[in-house]
């Protein structure tokens, strides 16, 4: 069953014990100009001109352009220090020109579907932003997988920001590539609308991945010490010091396997990896932290190949790549691109061949328990718990309405 459920989040977040996220603030009060309108002037007062910026567009060309004298123009960009960077205009931008009798006396540039930039030009010039209210609704959805984490929830009508924002809550615990039909997701979550649009995911609060009997748990709780803030109920981070696959959204093409049919070459041979077929330029991840310890040529069929050196334990490469991101000795992270999806070397089609060694010797990736990183301070358990319950119980009364 796919369905969607939502309420306005109001007194729900205090009940739900949903903490404020790890450096937030309170946007400051808008410059009032001597007045109660949002923007600062009475909008009603002037006749309105609007448009976009056009291709090619700078700042005091836009400006001249609508009427304002060119010393003007440049008068106003030098006020604009800190408050916008005149550089950072952007074509297909909306903009309305707010102009009484004489001339232009305000111009109001949309950065975003929240923030605007407001220049006044009535006595001298001036230069501040507003930032438009913005609710926050609870959202569930409910998904079953039938094809792919990404078709299904696409079809559920979930947006792109809340399917990426679950692949990497669950990058380092679920096989993406390894989902079968009947798994399932339930997800608890807050969406940032504006003036009635959506503007994007606040945060997943809480979620469920579900295979059988078997139900793998996320939570939102953030310990204010900068590090990770999603936990399974026990305390354990959701993040591990391997992801579970270094690219993402794509197909397993072959598996491990130490005795495989060459593509190419028609022999029988061991592939101690696995191919991964995607579009040629698809970003390759580092699985983890680590230093690259070469990237070029590989020997044999590999073609371009970065290796990464994790730890005295674990070493990584990636073959067949069609460029590289990263150069010998760099310090990567996890996540970090260091190459791009090609056929370079020994390959039949566009795809990477991924393989991780032990001790020097290879293993399966598919099958690789990753080590676990840093659990929950002992002190927030207790909270933990209380946030996973009341959590859940929101979510399924959701999802019964």
């Amino acid at each position: 069953m796919k369905r969607f459920a939502g309420i306005l989040i109001l007194a729900v977040l205090a009940i739900c014990c949903i903490p404020k996220r790890s450096g937030e603030t309170v946007p400051e009060p808008v410059p009032q100009k001597d007045t109660v309108y949002p923007l600062g002037f009475c909008t009603d007062s002037f006749t309105v001109v609007r448009g976009k910026i056009a291709p090619g567009d700078n700042f005091t060309g836009w400006m001249t352009r609508l009427g304002v004298p060119q010393l003007q123009a440049h008068a106003l960009a030098q006020a604009c220090d800190t408050v916008f960077d005149v550089r950072k205009l952007r074509a297909g931008n909306s903009w309305s020109a707010y102009k009484d009798s004489l001339a232009v006396q305000y111009v109001v540039y949309d950065n975003s579907q929240t923030r605007q930039t407001i220049f006044g030009l009535r006595d001298s010039v001036a230069v501040w932003t507003y930032e438009k209210p913005v609710e926050v609704l609870v959202r569930s959805t409910d998904v079953t997988i039938a094809s792919s984490l990404w078709n299904d929830m696409s079809a559920a009508g979930a947006s792109p920001d809340l399917i990426a924002d679950i692949a990497d809550i669950y990058a380092w615990t679920v096989d993406f590539f390894g989902l079968q039909k009947g798994d399932r997701f339930r997800i608890l979550y807050g969406e940032r609308r504006c003036e009635g649009e959506y503007v994007g995911i606040d945060r997943v609060h809480y979620a469920e991945f579900l295979r059988g009997d078997n139900c793998l748990q996320a939570i939102y709780y953030d310990q204010g010490d900068g590090g990770n803030t999603y936990w399974n109920p026990k305390g354990e981070s959701m993040r591990k010091a391997f992801l579970k696959a270094p690219l993402k959204f794509t197909r397993i093409s072959s598996g491990y396997s130490l005795h495989r049919k060459h593509p190419v070459h028609g022999t029988v041979r061991p592939h101690t990896g696995v191919d991964y077929a995607a579009p040629s330029g698809t970003p390759v991840m580092s699985i983890g932290d680590g230093t690259v310890l070469s990237a070029g040529r590989g020997s044999g069929g590999a073609g371009n190949m970065v290796k990464v050196r994790h730890n005295s334990v674990y070493t990584t490469a990636y073959l067949h790549l069609s460029k590289f991101a990263v150069k010998a000795g760099q310090r990567v992270s996890q996540g970090q691109v260091i190459g791009y999806v090609g056929m370079t070397g020994t390959a039949t089609g566009p795809h990477l061949d991924f393989r991780i060694w032990k001790n020097g010797s290879p293993v399966n990736p598919l099958t690789l328990e990753s080590p676990p990183s840093e659990p929950i301070m002992p002190e927030n358990l207790p909270a933990l718990d209380s946030v996973c319950r009341i959590r859940r119980a929101l979510l399924d009364s959701l999802l019964r309405d």
